[in-house]
């Protein structure tokens, strides 16, 4: 299994349609960057969000979240509350081939600021828009700007495919458009 550069991510995008829309050069002028890097991309977070907010009093159970403990706003700047986090998607909508497997990380311009984006693997044959949880850890409020970068994408190439894909197990989250809660 290998990392994969830049040229190979352009051709995967102009032959597979992986990613859509697609940035062939790595966008910075006044914004986060996203678009293409040297070994990875850079995925760009959408004006939706679900911030969670604690007002009812629930518990925070992965297996029975309660639509009720987040609040949806669309906008261009979200605040995350202090010591809490959002849901979030992608602008992108991903398309993995069988025989690669994406891992993402949180870019350091938000990491700096105690900013951190947790998003799972990418599985082989997993399609569609990125459910992103944005955590603020300090004690302020911190702004999330929409369509500006917010992680980055890196993509592991196997030298054969894997023999269960994810859309082989008709997984839960396969081909999703919004921002999906936990789902059993």
């Amino acid at each position: 299994m290998s990392i994969k550069p830049d040229h190979w991510i352009r051709r995967m995008c102009r032959e597979h349609r992986m990613i859509e829309p697609f940035e062939e050069k790595q966008v910075r002028s006044g914004v986060i960057s996203y678009g293409v890097s040297s070994y990875g991309y850079d995925i760009r977070i959408a004006d939706e969000f679900k911030i969670f907010t604690n007002v009812n009093s629930t518990i925070v159970d992965p297996k029975n979240m309660d639509p009720a403990s987040m609040v949806d706003f669309k906008g261009p700047v979200c605040l995350i509350p202090p010591n809490s986090f959002a849901l979030a998607r992608t602008v992108e909508y991903f398309r993995v081939p069988r025989n690669v497997l994406c891992v993402t990380t949180g870019k350091s311009t938000y990491a700096r600021c105690g900013i951190i984006t947790n998003v799972t693997p990418f599985e082989p044959e997993w399609e569609g828009y990125v459910t992103l949880e944005i955590s603020n850890t300090t004690p302020l409020p911190a702004k999330i700007y929409a369509h500006e970068g917010i992680a980055q994408v890196l993509f592991f190439e196997s030298d054969e495919p894997c023999e269960t894909s994810y859309k082989d197990k008709l997984g839960k989250y396969q081909a999703q458009r919004g921002i999906t809660l936990p789902k059993l």
